[in-house]
């Protein structure tokens, strides 16, 4: 793991083996990140990157496998092919308390084409803010629907009854994060955007944290969806904030709708998000 941290903001591991996501992600002594408090799905890459506060899946796939299909045999994985790609870095800089660190993956898609992801984190040492900037860009010789969902996960030990979701995509605006049964739940809404085009969700107030909420900005017009997670079906005891790029819905589906956006042979797509503790 690679320490990544600002003047200000939390304190983050990096994981160079894995996309260059987020393991712990630290506020004074607290890690927030789940841990071994999430569900087996029985993949050893999603359970490594499950136990991190950030994870990627796509670009090929999101969600549960399905088959691929065009008389192609096998299935995309769970959460697409992105996760225990390593990262080469291009460069890791701070500067006035700024913190800067690039770097490249290159993934092998399982119908057989190939992408690269050059991934931009920041960290604002003055508002501690961590931002995120991707760019998915075809590397194969044949387009591909681009796919691309955020897990931030989050120890939901961490959270008490008082802690809300909050944001205008939310029925009246928000409501407890123990939403759905007892031992869990889902959801997928469509975003709103605010006036910058970026959609904002807040979780919180956060005791353990001082009172802070965790605020969520997404840009919205790759990143169009919100899915938050709860499973707290033992041993799991944990929530997922999900900016994502299409509705619940299988493929088949989002086909019929015409929502499996082809992104072209040499082309790109740009994804973002930023988060902060307030």
């Amino acid at each position: 793991m690679m320490e990544f941290k600002g003047a200000r903001g939390p304190v983050l591991m990096l994981d160079p083996r894995s996309v260059l996501d987020i393991g712990a992600c630290v506020i004074g002594d607290i890690d927030l990140a789940p841990g071994r408090a999430i569900p087996d799905d029985g993949d050893p890459r999603i359970d490594h990157s499950l136990e991190g506060f950030l994870f990627t899946c796509g670009p090929d796939h999101i969600r549960h496998p399905e088959p691929i299909g065009g008389g192609m045999s096998g299935s995309y994985p769970l959460h697409g092919s992105l996760s225990s790609h390593p990262a080469t870095i291009l460069s890791s800089r701070h500067e006035g308390g700024d913190a800067d660190c690039e770097a490249v993956i290159d993934v092998a898609l399982a119908d057989g084409g190939t992408a690269r992801l050059h991934r931009h984190w920041h960290i604002d040492g003055t508002t501690g803010t961590v931002s995120l900037s991707d760019r998915v860009t075809n590397t194969g010789t044949t387009g591909f629907p681009a796919m691309l969902m955020y897990h931030m996960n989050i120890g939901a030990w961490l959270l008490d009854d008082g802690v809300r979701l909050e944001g205008p995509m939310l029925e009246g605006g928000g409501f407890s994060y123990a939403f759905g049964e007892k031992t869990g739940g889902i959801f997928c809404v469509p975003a709103e955007p605010g006036e910058d085009g970026w959609a904002e969700l807040r979780l919180g107030p956060i005791e353990a944290l001082g009172g802070r909420k965790l605020q969520v900005r997404f840009r919205m017009d790759t990143l169009p969806f919100l899915q938050v997670w709860r499973n707290q079906s033992l041993p799991a005891n944990v929530l997922g904030i999900e900016p994502v790029s299409h509705r619940w819905e299988g493929r088949a589906a989002l086909a019929e709708r015409g929502e499996l956006h082809v992104l072209p042979s040499g082309d790109s797509r740009e994804y973002g998000l930023s988060f902060a503790f307030v």
